[in-house]
């Protein structure tokens, strides 16, 4: 046959290809959700295009785009071999250990970079990064439609699809600029679910059963390469399989599959240096090993063979694997979990680390935040769980327990919302067409109306009850998604992602017109004014923004690589200046910089009486620091500190209450009071120097108490005190956000003690 005989055939085949209306309509609508998704994540873009270029949220993300740019500078192995990268500008003068960060989120990132960059694509690497959180969650979005669909057909998966398109805890973490390890996890925690489903279904060949077995390991591997949280689906997989075992559903593909996915996926995860072989023996994973013992077990006796040699070998199989536990737990070396994974299972030993604690995202969950998160969807989500348990087929097994044990870790911490929604979201699908199931056949019944039996007699059902309850569902649905209000009016999903960068909005809980430019300002001051080695003593939320945008060094940042350093910074910032200044300089510091943030007060005739501290910035932040500071008052009154005593039994504090009090006014406002030990903190010296600047510059009183003038710390430069009243008012919402720097005077220290301090 000749070419063109050849191609008319093939044209004539494809002429023949048919696609039905049905298709159509599904793909469409799944195109649609995926740019709804997207769209809605790329809009705090809007303030970012005034600045020329896109920035990150939040701060954890400018650590991940620290390493993601050595990777493109030096190669994607550069932060690990052939030696590890210690970064000393951070976490000065120890630094971090960038060998020890987990991989799967910056890898990506520069291949994809370097991918781009090769043809011929012009962009800066802190954009890309930027848009990397709503690529992967569009991605993750279209995974959960096809795990959805496994669970319960295209109808469930498109909705679980939109639900989590538009869930606002997912699009908090995957929005413009939320370049960090959530992005990752979400996106292979449903990679991994998808796939280990896929492997362990009996209608699939034994050819899929392994390939799609590969890449559940695959997935595992990469999750635990860019998230804690793999600690949690290690531990869901492992107890899904034992409830499977325990329904006697055991066979030799779960055996084969279970076998393929975690010896491969874990055998990868202890390649990267943070995890290495000591994460096998973690209290988590060793679980897995134990569900790999009854699968042999189990298949023992399946096996052909007497029962003295089934019972031999079963007693031989519990004998190595109990005998294996009480080794390894009286040899020590089951390692533990790090305090913030360990707190997800308790909550309540949170309460006693402040330095978790202070973190909001790691706080208990309320319930009224929870139900304002899932709303409506809750009364799905558990109608979704009968119908799961009512109809329990291996993947419904595995919803219910995803289900429940992430509501559980959701209401443990806010930050694991983000783990429930997409089980809530597939759950929630069920559940709804579930109930609308019967509605739905009734429609389309040949006749105009159905029968039901009743007590007495026959009646008629009409289809307008069918269509009436449709109706009610969808707009249940639509007034959640769509059209709940929040704060001023906007619809609830809106308003979750129609907000600037943290950056973009100087750190304020407002959401402008134009970005606001102190805190950039700020650090474009120190970007061109002082050198990368200069030291910057700051609260640690801001250390990553000063050592990447502002290029300078910083002693302490959101990777708390360092805790007891954390908690010397405190001690300086709580201390007097005497205390503080020596302190600071056995880290050669030479700059300190503090945030407050300023409130208008407005009278009754709408004139401007003063200003106060708002609470927004260290002004509210400095108590943590306090209860910091004070948790390590035992290390502090001790000679283990760069070999003096910092406390003693008449300079000491464990919290806020040593610095002041707290007195309600009878119509239920707080008011602090600070006393004396207070009012010479260094950082209230520093935030009240800035306010009385300020204060000075427009010709208002502060309401608030007045600390002496700095004795140790010169003023540099104070981004927003040239702030108007006016631009605060209309533009800010009533708040003036003050970036203060200040150096530290060791002349004017050494004169008064007599010492020989320096940077």
């Amino acid at each position: 046959m000749g070419f063109k005989q050849t191609l008319s055939k093939g044209l004539k085949g494809v002429g023949r290809i048919q696609v039905s209306h049905g298709s159509i309509l599904t793909y469409t609508a799944l195109l649609l959700i995926l740019f709804i998704a997207f769209t809605i994540r790329v809009m705090p873009m809007r303030w970012e295009i005034p600045t020329g270029t896109l920035g990150l949220n939040e701060f954890d993300p400018y650590y991940q785009y620290t390493i993601t740019n050595h990777m493109v500078q030096y190669g994607i192995l550069s932060p690990y071999w052939p030696t590890h990268w210690i970064d000393t500008q951070q976490f000065y003068p120890g630094g971090i250990d960038m060998g020890q960060s987990l991989p799967s989120l910056p890898m990506t990132t520069a291949v994809l970079y370097d991918v781009v960059s090769a043809l011929g694509v012009n962009i800066d690497l802190i954009s890309f990064c930027s848009l990397m959180a709503p690529i992967l969650g569009t991605l993750a979005v279209l995974v959960l439609y096809f795990l959805g669909k496994d669970m319960g057909g295209k109808t469930v998966g498109l909705l679980a699809a939109l639900v989590m398109a538009v869930s606002a805890s997912v699009i908090q973490r995957s929005s413009l600029g939320f370049f960090d390890t959530e992005t990752v996890g979400v996106l292979s925690l449903l990679l991994f679910v998808f796939m280990f489903l896929r492997a362990i279904d009996q209608n699939k060949s034994f050819r899929s059963m392994v390939l799609y077995s590969l890449g559940a390991a695959g997935a595992l591997a990469y999750f635990a390469g860019g998230w804690g949280a793999a600690y949690y689906l290690v531990g869901l997989a492992a107890l899904f399989v034992f409830a499977l075992i325990l329904m006697k559903r055991y066979s030799h593909r779960l055996l084969f599959s279970y076998s393929i996915t975690f010896g491969l996926g874990l055998f990868i995860s202890i390649m990267v240096p943070f995890l290495s072989p000591h994460y096998l023996t973690t209290g988590v994973v060793l679980p897995v090993a134990g569900v790999f013992a009854l699968l042999c077990i189990a298949e023992v006796l399946r096996a052909q063979l007497s029962a003295r040699a089934k019972t031999l070998i079963s007693v031989a199989f519990l004998a190595v694997l109990v005998g294996g536990v009480f080794a390894v737990v009286g040899l020590g070396d089951i390692s533990n979990i790090a305090a913030k994974f360990g707190s997800v299972l308790d909550p309540f030993t949170r309460q006693a680390l402040p330095i978790l604690e202070s973190v909001a995202e790691h706080r208990i969950t309320a319930w009224g935040s929870m139900y304002f998160e899932l709303v409506i969807g809750v009364l799905f989500f558990l109608v979704g769980l009968y119908f799961a348990v009512k109809n329990p087929t291996n993947r419904n097994v595995f919803l219910v327990v995803f289900g429940l044990t992430a509501l559980y870790f959701a209401g443990s911490m806010v930050r694991l919302l983000v783990l429930l929604t997409p089980a809530f979201a597939i759950l929630a699908a069920i559940g709804v067409m579930g109930l609308l199931k019967p509605f739905y056949t009734l429609l389309r019944e040949s006749g105009a109306q159905a029968t039901m039996k009743s007590k007495r007699s026959l009646k008629r059902i009409g289809r307008e009850y069918s269509v009436i309850a449709i109706v009610i569902v969808f707009l249940l649905l639509m007034s959640t998604y769509a059209f709940m209000p929040q704060n001023g009016g906007q619809p609830r999903v809106y308003a979750s992602v129609y907000t600037p960068t943290t950056i973009s909005a100087a750190s304020l809980p407002i959401t402008p017109n134009n970005p606001v430019p102190q805190w950039r300002d700020m650090l474009s001051f120190t970007r061109n004014n002082l050198q990368a080695t200069s030291v910057v003593a700051s609260w640690w939320d801001y250390g990553d923004w000063l050592g990447m945008y502002g290029n300078v060094t910083t002693l302490c940042d959101n990777t708390t690589t360092n805790t007891t350093q954390i908690e010397n910074v405190a001690y300086a910032m709580m201390a007097n200046e005497t205390q503080a200044v020596k302190m600071l300089s056995n880290y050669g510091t030479g700059y300190v910089l503090v945030f407050p943030v300023l409130q208008l007060q407005i009278g009754s005739d709408g004139s401007l009486s003063g200003v106060k501290f708002s609470g927004y910035g260290d002004d509210g932040k400095w108590y943590w620091m306090a209860r910091i500071s004070g948790e390590a008052t035992a290390r502090l009154m001790t000679d283990q500190t760069f070999g003096q005593t910092w406390m003693n039994s008449n300079y000491q504090w464990l919290n806020e209450t040593s610095f002041g009090n707290t007195t309600t006014s009878s119509t239920g406002g707080q008011t602090f009071t600070y006393n004396d030990f207070g009012l010479n903190s260094t950082v209230y010296k520093l935030m009240s120097y800035a306010e009385q600047q300020w204060a000075g510059l427009n010709g208002v009183s502060s309401s608030d108490q007045t600390a002496d003038l700095p004795s140790y710390f010169t003023q540099v430069y104070i981004s927003g005190v040239n702030t108007s009243p006016t631009t605060a008012y209309y533009n800010y919402g009533g708040l003036i956000p003050l970036v203060a720097l200040y150096k530290i005077n060791y002349d004017a220290y050494n004169t008064a003690m007599g010492t020989n301090l320096g940077p």
